[in-house]
Parts: structure tokens; C-alpha cells; sequence
């Protein structure tokens, strides 16, 4: 018996691009779609937002110049563009995926709405959700809160480079720990970088749990929905 029915799997754009300095590595695209085919074989329903930080990342783009909204736009294109290379990979390896979209863009994806989305997770497909919340100065991990909750998933699975949550950033600090459980309101109270303020907060307003995984090393994502304790656990 897998530990959830209905999960809403958060992957980073960094993380997809893998060793390259931008873009997407097909290697780890494939090794995605192979951990996320994995789990669907199981029977699990199965939702992705996919982040676009290896195309275009909307705040740096204002650094750089850029009007905010427009940046912000412009990061929701990447996010479609790695929508549509998972949804492609995940195609290849047999799994019927649909890629629902925030802002209206058909033929590229069908525009969003809960119930569709409801309804081709129960016929067994995958769904991959692109464009954030479709609204500028708010960030993937945002539209991860709001589409989990809104699907009615179990689960918030956030998949990065690194194996849960630490007390700072062990990539950084060789001296972080890690936690295998910590609450919503330890999370802001030492402010570390789980998710946004606002996804968080959605979540805590919401009861919707969240575990932080290593999605880099095969095999932990079943080994989660096998119910091994892996990651971090973020709750109420």
C-alpha cells in the first residue's frame, strides 16, 4: 500500500539542468521521469509544478533591469518550457500526461482549472501544472501551495539537491543539521529557506504537509511513498 493516494510533487528548474550552467540536462529529465513513472505505476495520482530558475528567473531578471511583471511573465514561460519537456519525457516512458496552464496559451496547454484537474488524476494521468499562479510577484512555490491544496492532495512533495531540512544551508555551513520533522511555525520563527513566506504560510493556514526530499538520488521518491522516512517532514 503506497502511504499516499494524491501528492502534488514540487521539482526545482535548477535541479533540471543538472551539471550543465543552464537549461535542461536530458539525463536528469529522463531520471525524473523514470522515479515519477514509478510511483503512477503504483496507483498514486500524481501532480507537478516544475519551476523555471534554468531558463529565466523573474527576480533576477529585475536585477538586471527588467520590469518586475514582465520578469515575472517571462519566468512563467520557462516553467511551460520544462512542463513541456516532462511531460515529453514522461510520454516516452508511457505515462498519459496533460499540462494544464495558468494564463491561457492553448494548443501549447490546456487552461487550468480544479476540476479538470481532479478529473484526469482520477482517470490515472499525470498532471503537470505550468505558470505559477498565473500572477506576477509570486513565486512556483506558491503555485505549488495553491494547486496542492486546491486538488485536495495528501502531500507536498518538494523535491531539491539537497536531503531535507537543515538548520542553514549545508552547502554552505558544514556544521548544519538536520531535521527529521520540524512544524510550520519553527520553519518562519527561524526564518530558514524551506519554501516562501507565502507558500509556507498557505500551507501552515491549510494543514498541508510537506516533505522535503533529495529528488537527485534515484529511488527516493518511491521509497517515500513506500513510507521510509526520508527527508523532512514540515507540519502543524
Amino acid at each position: 500500500m503506497a502511504k499516499y493516494k494524491r501528492i502534488l510533487l514540487k521539482l526545482s528548474g535548477e535541479s533540471l539542468q543538472g551539471s550543465k550552467a543552464s537549461g535542461i540536462d536530458e539525463n536528469v529529465l529522463e531520471a525524473y521521469a523514470r522515479q515519477i513513472k514509478e510511483i503512477h505505476d503504483m496507483g498514486i495520482q500524481v501532480g507537478i509544478v516544475i519551476g523555471g530558475g534554468n531558463i529565466f528567473r523573474g527576480l533576477k531578471g529585475t536585477q538586471r533591469g527588467f520590469d518586475r511583471v514582465k520578469g515575472d511573465q517571462m519566468g512563467m514561460l520557462a516553467t511551460v518550457i520544462n512542463s513541456l519537456a516532462l511531460d515529453s519525457a514522461l510520454t516516452a516512458a508511457g505515462v498519459k500526461t496533460h499540462v494544464l496552464t495558468a494564463i491561457r496559451m492553448e494548443p501549447i496547454g490546456e487552461f487550468y482549472s480544479k476540476w479538470k484537474a481532479i478529473e484526469y488524476l482520477q482517470a490515472g494521468d499525470v498532471v503537470v501544472f505550468s505558470c505559477g499562479t498565473g500572477s506576477p510577484y509570486f513565486t512556483t512555490d506558491t503555485g505549488s501551495s495553491l494547486r496542492g491544496i486546491e486538488i485536495e492532495a495528501d502531500v507536498m512533495l518538494k523535491g531539491t539537491r539537497v536531503d531535507g531540512v537543515y538548520t542553514a544551508d549545508p552547502e554552505k555551513d558544514s556544521t548544519a543539521t538536520k531535521f527529521d520533522d520540524i512544524t510550520y511555525d519553527e520553519v518562519l520563527e527561524r526564518n530558514l529557506k524551506v519554501m516562501d513566506l507565502s507558500a509556507i504560510c498557505m500551507c501552515k493556514d491549510n494543514n498541508f504537509p510537506i516533505v522535503v526530499f533529495n529528488m537527485d538520488k534515484e529511488g527516493n521518491l518511491k521509497k517515500l511513498m513506500q513510507g521510509e522516512n526520508i527527508g523532512t517532514y514540515v507540519h502543524k
